[in-house]
């Protein structure tokens, strides 16, 4: 193994060959600066969150997900957005027309652009009030379930049915599984140490080790 450039996917593809850091563009055509700004400024019109981006980004049929490039993905998932909230229609997406179908204080709601950096840096916050006991403290061992198949979820799947060590406790946060399909609710998040042993083999021995940010739901005790 030799750091990301080996690091690979899912089994049977490939290493990932990543463009060296310094060299790589922001954008690598100009449509994609078009995605990024459509994106981000459909974002603000409050219909939906974070998660139920990514969600609606990998919700796609598996060969478009394959075949689609970084920003490919980025516009499939937010024409489903789009179209799902009623904001446009599929015949709007089709003639890239509109016939002013949005509700009048979706078109109200803008990001201008002198206020997208204050934006982006602000983000949103996913802290949250509670009494939800806490499962594992620092230095416990656990182990990510298998158990996780559907929907939208942030545990991934290099590390299911892997053991690591909680490292750091981040306190209640939005659970972002639940989170991408409308629900609201609080979980610990842990942060989880992985050896590079434990997640790929003795080939890996002495390489470092991966932390994972994983929630109550994503662990069990190992």
């Amino acid at each position: 193994m030799n750091g990301a450039h080996d690091l690979g996917g899912m089994q049977g593809f490939g290493p990932i060959e990543p463009e060296p850091e310094a060299e790589e563009p922001i954008f690598h055509a100009d449509w994609e600066r078009r995605v990024l700004a459509i994106t981000l400024a459909a974002g603000a019109l409050g219909q939906w969150t974070l998660d139920a981006s990514r969600y609606a980004r990998e919700n796609q049929h598996p060969v478009d997900y394959l075949c689609h490039s970084y920003y490919e993905t980025w516009m499939a998932g937010l024409e489903k957005l789009l179209v799902e909230r009623g904001i446009v229609t599929d015949e709007e997406l089709a003639s890239g027309m509109s016939t002013g179908s949005a509700a009048a204080d979706m078109q109200a709601r803008k990001l201008p652009a002198d206020r997208v950096a204050a934006a982006l840096a602000k983000g949103s916050p996913t802290m949250m009030e509670g009494d939800r006991p806490v499962r594992f403290a620092m230095g416990d061992r656990v182990r990510v379930r298998l158990g996780i198949t559907g929907g939208h979820t942030r545990a991934p799947r290099y590390a299911r049915g892997r053991s690591g060590t909680v490292a750091m406790h981040h306190g209640i946060h939005i659970f972002a599984d639940k989170n991408a399909h409308g629900t609201k609710e609080g979980q610990h998040l842990y942060s989880v140490r992985f050896e590079a042993a434990d997640l790929w083999g003795l080939e890996a021995a002495n390489r470092g080790a991966v932390f994972v940010d994983l929630w109550d739901d994503h662990l069990e005790q190992a």
